[in-house]
């Protein structure tokens, strides 16, 4: 497996992915996505206490080629966001599955975690 797609991580098809520990979870963008926007220069990310539905849109990223929105994986309450990519976007493209994530959502239905993809199929779905 490569290290643009860690193991410990399940993947939306829409470039997604999500760190699951207990009944929260971690969202951001994957590596191969920020790779695809190029240089990031904005992120917006959603406020604290707002809920989502899986594949609902709740967060921008601007790159100097295009914006784009990012959906969340998951249905549940944003229960925090990553500051650090707002204050300096080039985090996102430095460490995407680490210090750029983009925020903590504590999960409604924790089996749709379940239904993403593996890393194995995520890797497969961009061509690795």
């Amino acid at each position: 497996m490569s290290s643009k797609v860690p193991a410990d991580l399940k993947y939306a098809k829409s470039h997604e992915w999500v760190r699951v520990s207990g009944g929260t979870a971690v969202v951001g963008i994957t590596d191969h996505a920020q790779h695809e926007l190029t240089d990031v220069v904005f992120v917006e990310l959603p406020a604290v206490g707002r809920k989502v539905k899986a594949a609902e849109a709740c967060a921008v990223v601007e790159s100097v080629k295009t914006a784009s929105d990012i959906y969340s994986p998951v249905s549940g309450e944003i229960i925090e966001v990553n500051q650090a990519v707002v204050d300096s976007p080039a985090l996102v493209n430095n460490d995407p599955n680490g210090a750029g994530w983009f925020y903590k959502i504590k999960l409604a239905a924790p089996a749709e975690a379940d239904a993403l993809l593996s890393p194995a199929d995520y890797a497969r779905q961009i061509g690795q």
